[in-house]
């Protein structure tokens, strides 16, 4: 499996009224770990014909960050079919698990913004096979 993580340590502007990182910010974190994974993929490929479109965000909030804590961001690809694939998450505080998630994506052509259907080639790319 073909994992990517990202550390993110947590600033004031991150904490909500309650004094722990805010909802949304570990969604926004997703999102940009999500990214930077993909880039990292397709780094190779000059100009792609397709994006990813979130159609899906499932969160389970186990635990809450707090002002300072290092927080890793862990994700991988899981079950990809059709036009859909499915990205999960873990962050942890050390080996405390904050939040567990996946965000399902669906496949679009770049250019009709259509859905389109995932070829082994795009399989291959997101497991990290050659």
């Amino acid at each position: 499996m073909n994992f990517y993580e990202k550390k993110y340590i947590v600033t004031s502007n991150e904490i909500d009224e309650y004094q722990h990182v805010n909802n949304v910010v570990y969604v926004q974190w997703m999102q940009n770990v999500s990214n930077d994974h993909w880039l990292l993929l397709t780094k190779d490929i000059p100009k792609l014909d397709y994006v990813w479109f979130v159609i899906r965000h499932e969160v389970d909030y186990k635990k809450q960050g707090v002002l300072g804590d290092e927080i890793t961001v862990k994700t991988w690809v899981g079950e990809t079919a059709g036009i859909k694939s499915i990205r999960h998450f873990e962050m942890h505080r050390g080996e405390v698990l904050l939040v567990k998630s996946q965000t399902t994506f669906c496949l679009l052509d770049a250019t009709s913004q259509k859905p389109k259907r995932i070829t082994k080639e795009v399989t291959n790319l997101l497991l990290g096979k050659k």
